[in-house]
């Protein structure tokens, strides 16, 4: 089976894309609305791209009716956000929070999720994920004029305290559950994991 990508539709490639570009990690981002309200809204198409400067990247599209997202009227607006990551305690109300709700309806305070302030930006974070980023929008690429490419810089990161070993500067994988995103109504858990030796490089 193979496609050319300018013989399908749009939602064709998404099917594809979506299907096979598996798990795909999720931001959870919370941005401020103009009256105070705290948006908060997962986002998959989106990972980490460079460390110097920190650089993360998401995608918003446009809601089917044409609408544009609250996470993108706000982060247009204050050019600040927090990108936080998900765990298994946290997953069903990340997918909740994927739901339509209007401008005026913070999710986090729909749902009852607790927020805590940043360092660097007026924009809280969630106080359960296990990891967050507070961004500065580093760039934002307009693509076909229905989504945005939102592109952020790291500016200062909270991590849970007992996820984290100081001394070797890693995560203690025994007690970080990310879960990721597969598609549909699909997600998936991280536990089954595989270590391989070092590779010996290529021998002559």
């Amino acid at each position: 089976m193979e496609y050319a990508a300018s013989d399908l539709k749009p939602r064709e490639r998404y099917k594809v894309l979506a299907s096979f570009v598996l798990p795909r990690p999720i931001a959870w981002v919370t941005s401020v609305g103009p009256t105070g309200v705290v948006n908060a809204a997962p986002y998959s198409f989106f990972n980490v791209f460079c460390e110097d400067p920190p650089l993360c990247m998401f995608a918003v599209n446009l809601r089917p009716d044409g609408r544009v997202k609250d996470t993108l009227v706000n982060i247009e607006r204050t050019g600040e956000f927090v990108v936080n990551m998900t765990d298994e305690p946290l997953a069903h109300a990340m997918h909740e929070t994927s739901g339509d709700f209007p401008p005026d309806v913070g999710e986090p305070d729909y749902l009852g999720l607790k927020l805590a302030p940043s360092t660097s930006v007026a924009v809280p974070r969630l106080v359960d994920a296990p990891w967050a980023m507070e961004c500065k929008t580093w760039k934002i690429i307009d693509v076909n004029g229905d989504r945005r490419l939102i592109m952020g810089e790291g500016i200062h990161f909270y991590i849970r305290d007992e996820l984290w070993d100081r001394e070797a500067m890693r995560v203690h994988m025994d007690r970080y559950h990310p879960v990721g995103r597969m598609f549909a109504d699909r997600y998936c858990r991280t536990d089954d994991r595989v270590v391989f030796p070092a590779a010996e490089g290529a021998k002559s």
